[in-house]
């Protein structure tokens, strides 16, 4: 799933290498053209034509680069942040769970030893976890542990 605009980064990015290349290449050829003269008056054309729009291009190209992998970064983040808040698939609401319905309805409460929550035994968190045992009633009075946020069991008063 690209979006639209992860496909518009390429170009920058292409743009960018072929601004460094250029610059490069023009870079080369001031300094060979430089090397070649032995007065300054006539090493001046060759940095004025070809060194100082070589570097030119060379900052340029960094630019295009640098804002490029931005956006390309930018991009990603923005599909991440679209697969994270997507709404539930259609199978859930056809199963008969409401959004604002607890995942787990058991009646038994559960912990894992040296936790701080007590859950439902049907919470995602310890269904299925061998170490989870049943919560003491001592552990629930002295306020030492406190209900899962996730199956919101509510603490039993008898």
């Amino acid at each position: 799933m690209r979006t639209a605009r992860l496909r518009t980064v390429h170009p920058v990015l292409w743009a960018g290498w072929a601004a460094l290349a250029a610059g490069a290449v023009l870079c080369v050829l001031g300094w060979y053209g430089v090397s070649g003269e032995r007065y300054a008056e006539r090493q001046l054309p060759y940095l004025a034509s070809c060194t100082v729009p070589g570097a030119a291009l060379i900052v340029a190209g960094a630019v295009l680069l640098t804002h490029g992998r931005g956006a390309l970064a930018a991009a990603r983040v923005e599909e991440l942040y679209g697969l994270l808040v997507a709404p539930e698939p259609a199978e859930a609401e056809e199963s008969g769970t409401a959004a604002g319905a607890p995942l787990a309805v058991s009646g038994d409460l559960l912990m894992v030893p040296g936790g701080t929550l007590w859950h439902r035994a049907d919470c995602p968190l310890v269904a299925g976890k061998v170490e989870s045992v049943p919560v003491d009633a001592k552990l629930l009075a002295s306020g030492e542990l406190g209900p899962c946020p996730i199956c919101e069991p509510v603490e039993e008063t008898d």
